[in-house]
This record gives structure tokens, sequence and C-alpha cells, in this order.
């Protein structure tokens, strides 16, 4: 588990079902990221037990206040979208609950991480992605360090079927802790 003074990065538990419908339900949240928006608890426990079932590599992002998980955060192998991945480079992926964007929680949630990734793993570097019509995410990354690596490839992949480009952004690592600040 990682933690700041919001949030929390933690495995995610079988009774987060309904929160994670409840925000992963939402129109709006799930097709910034690239998949479409759940259609029941059933498919949230899904996802959860197949998709974030890696506590190494995948954590709710719960709001301490709260106690909710309110995000997901991880890295993984490079998705069906062919980002241009270099030999064993990860790639980075989050998104957060409509209430909460633009308050920085994905920004402090991806330190967080980064973090973790540099004092627990010899990675030198992550790739990741946004669709160019989701600016905020490219902002969350370029506030983690992340540059722009100047290509951009296309999702033919995405759940509805639409050809959205993607601006790629690459992290080279240094190892030892980063500041939170």
């Amino acid at each position: 588990m990682m933690e700041s003074n919001r949030i929390l990065l933690r495995p995610w538990r079988e009774s987060d079902a309904k929160t994670l419908f409840k925000w992963a339900s939402d129109p709006e949240v799930g097709p910034r990221a690239g998949w479409a928006p759940h259609k029941s608890v059933e498919e949230s426990l899904e996802i959860i037990r197949t998709v974030f079932n890696d506590a190494l590599h995948t954590w709710a992002i719960e709001l301490k206040e709260t106690g909710e998980a309110i995000g997901a955060m991880g890295y993984g192998p490079s998705c069906e979208c062919d980002l241009p991945a270099r030999e064993g480079e990860p790639l980075v992926g989050y998104w957060v609950a409509k209430p909460y964007w633009n308050r920085g929680i994905c920004t402090e949630a991806l330190r967080l991480m980064l973090d973790h990734i540099r004092q627990t793993t010899d990675i030198k570097s992550l790739i990741s992605g946004h669709f160019v019509d989701n600016p905020a995410s490219g902002r969350v990354m370029e506030k983690c360090g992340f540059v722009p690596t100047g290509e951009t490839c296309i999702d033919a992949n995405q759940y509805h079927g639409e050809n959205r480009p993607i601006r790629v952004l690459r992290l080279s690592l240094s190892h030892g802790a980063i500041s939170l600040e």
C-alpha cells in the first residue's frame, strides 16, 4: 500500500464492486480512458477479479477522507493500442471518477506509483499516452515528468470502433525517491 495525505493506493477488493460500478458506469469516464462504461455491478466485480487482480501492479485509488475507491492506477504490458513501447517497457494507465477531476488526485496517485516503481523495481522507462481529446490526462503525465515523444498512434481497437489518435509520452526513470510536492 502507498499513501499520501489524501489518498491510498491499495489492492482492489471484491467489496469495491458496487463503488466501482457507481463510478465506472459514468459514460464520461471510461471512454476518456478507452473502455466502455460498466453495465452492472456483476461486470465491475468481474473487472476486479480479472483486470484488477494483479495486486503488484494495479491499485485502487482510495480517498482517505471517505475510505472509498474513486479510481485506478497501474502499470503493465502495453495495451492493444500498440503504443511504441521499448522492450520490457510497461504502460502506465489510470482513471478517476468524474467528481474528483481537476483536483490533482491522478497526479498525486501517479507520483506515489512512480516512487514505488523507483524503489522496488529496475524498470528503466515507462510509456503512456492519452487520447488527444483528453488533454487533462496528458497534463497529469507531464507534471510527473513524462515527456512527449512526438509520436501519435491510432487506437483502432477502442470499444466503440472509432479511430482516435493517442499522443505518446515516455518517462525515463532514475531510481530513488521523488518528491510528492
